[in-house]
């Protein structure tokens, strides 16, 4: 069986969705993908193209009200088989992360206590930016009556975790370098 990357299997599991299109499919990324998974949108167009030649997906032409024309892509019995084959694998990449913040805190004998309390009070502000967003995109799954929506409130528990933990991290090493100074 073929191997794809990470990318066409992230399309493939969009398709079942209701976004068939480019354009609706980048918007499901930019709400909700993007928080733990980056696909360009220059990815997009050429992955689609990808995988209706390799027949995991039909395109269809659907047109409406004066717009133009748009392609919609619907997988096909060989894409879902896809799907699921990838879906049912062993996880091949453990998560890694590369954080702006730790690397710089990495080395932090050489700054100010000033600058390194500004650089985790920012941080930590800019987490809560973050939680927020979670808890607002939260409430709008929750009205999500489809069968998808369990697995993305899982999905999003799993950021609201972590950057609360984060968020724990900045206030205990805020008050670790305050006794510290």
């Amino acid at each position: 069986m073929t191997k794809y990357n990470d990318t066409t299997y992230a399309l493939l599991g969009i398709l079942t969705t209701e976004c068939k299109s480019g354009y609706a499919i980048k918007q499901l990324i930019d709400r909700s993908l993007n928080h733990f998974w980056k696909i360009s949108y220059g990815q997009i167009y050429p992955t689609l193209k990808l995988i209706s030649q390799e027949g995991l997906a039909e395109i269809r032409t659907s047109s409406g009200n004066g717009r133009p024309d748009k392609n919609e892509y619907y997988l096909t019995e060989k894409g879902i088989e896809v799907l699921k084959n990838w879906l049912e694998q062993p996880i091949e990449h453990f998560p890694t992360e590369r954080n702006e913040v730790l690397l710089k805190l990495f080395f932090g004998h050489y700054q100010s206590y000033e600058k390194q309390k500004l650089l985790l009070q920012n941080y930590k502000e800019a987490l809560a930016g973050r939680y927020q967003t979670y808890v607002a995109i939260e409430q709008a799954i929750q009205q999500d009556t489809s069968k998808d929506a369990m697995y993305w409130l899982f999905t999003l528990d799993y950021g609201k975790r972590t950057t609360q933990a984060a968020i724990d991290w900045c206030n205990f090493t805020l008050e670790k370098l305050k006794k510290e100074e």
